[in-house]
């Protein structure tokens, strides 16, 4: 299972990803956060450092022969694998035929992907903690720990 999430800085445009690998269910939380990675990104947005920290980690596992089962609350790139046909169709431009910002992470994304048997599922961020099963609890680790390395 892979978690990733960021947090960017909008005045700054500087963003820190955060991803997290779990082959085991039984490790504690705590043994868990130790082995959160985290990078700083530049000239980053939301939707831009979403998409970064993701091909950061899927670039570190693309070589293992298993299923990933890829958490995220980043809309965006859950919506992605729908949107792949109309963006090749479109050569990753918008109605406008002005080239999208992010294209080249995108057809980064299906190549990567392309390689990969994975799953995408969508996490709801920032619930309570009565409210938070197995799943949420891990993806907190990465989502407090992106918001840690920003405010530093």
């Amino acid at each position: 299972m892979l978690f990733t999430d960021g947090s960017v800085d909008v005045k700054t445009n500087i963003g820190f990803g955060a991803y997290l690998i779990v082959h085991d269910f039984d490790q504690s939380l705590d043994s868990l956060k130790k082995l959160v990675q985290v990078k700083r990104f530049e000239n980053s947005s939301s939707t831009k450092l979403e998409l970064q920290t993701l091909l950061w980690a899927l670039n570190k596992i693309k070589d293992e022969r298993q299923k990933v089962i890829i958490y995220t609350d980043s809309q965006n790139i859950i919506g992605l694998q729908g949107r792949r046909k109309r963006l090749e169709q479109n050569n990753f431009s918008s109605r406008k035929n002005v080239r999208l910002k992010n294209y080249k992470l995108y057809q980064e994304f299906y190549g990567l992907t392309d390689l990969l048997d994975y799953e995408l599922v969508k996490v709801r961020g920032h619930q309570q903690s009565s409210k938070k099963d197995d799943i949420h609890k891990i993806f907190t680790l990465v989502d407090r720990a992106s918001r840690r390395a920003l405010r530093e």
